[in-house]
């Protein structure tokens, strides 16, 4: 047992926490930059898919969620990198095809014509397109429901069901 380095850390560690809430005041997720694998126009055009899986309406939409943050970081730290470079260059094929088609990139096109972009890949003969469709939209519902958000407002979540009753009299 070494006290020394025991004490030393036990130092160090309450001088971190006395230092931490002047550290953390008043911070949001937003301010903290994440590493990406992707660049800031596939990012882009990544919430425009997110987007067009799940838009918001008359309640909260999946960008709302932050659910393309969630896919970033997913398809970062999870997935292979050939998956990941397919997912690129779909990325990259969307805006290719809404440029040829309404002479615009994907991110700036609107909802119907993103998904008239979008929606062919579902059916499509090329495996990779197909992949991709199908990894996207099986993350994006994932991420949108398994957000903080969407489990307190609608399905009613609580991470301890039910109450503690400490001290109660039992009848025995």
């Amino acid at each position: 047992m070494n006290r020394r380095n025991t004490l030393k850390n036990l130092m160090m560690a309450s001088v971190g926490m006395v230092a931490l809430p002047a550290w953390a005041n008043e911070w949001s997720s937003d301010q903290i930059a994440l590493p990406s694998i992707f660049t800031s126009a596939e990012q882009e055009i990544l919430a425009a898919v997110v987007d067009t899986i799940i838009p918001a309406g008359d309640t909260i939409g999946a960008l709302s969620v932050g659910t393309d943050k969630f896919l970033q970081r997913l398809l970062a730290d999870c997935y292979e990198p050939e998956i990941q470079e397919n997912i690129k260059a779909q990325l990259n094929a969307l805006t290719a095809s809404a440029q040829e088609i309404y002479k615009q990139p994907y991110a700036d096109c609107g909802q119907f014509e993103r998904q008239s972009v979008l929606l062919p890949r579902s059916t499509s003969d090329n495996i990779a397109q197909k992949d991709f469709f199908d990894l996207i939209k099986g993350e994006t519902i994932r991420g949108f429901r398994t957000s903080k958000e969407v489990l307190m407002k609608y399905y009613d979540y609580k991470v301890a069901p039910g109450h503690f009753y400490g001290c109660i009299d039992i009848n025995s």
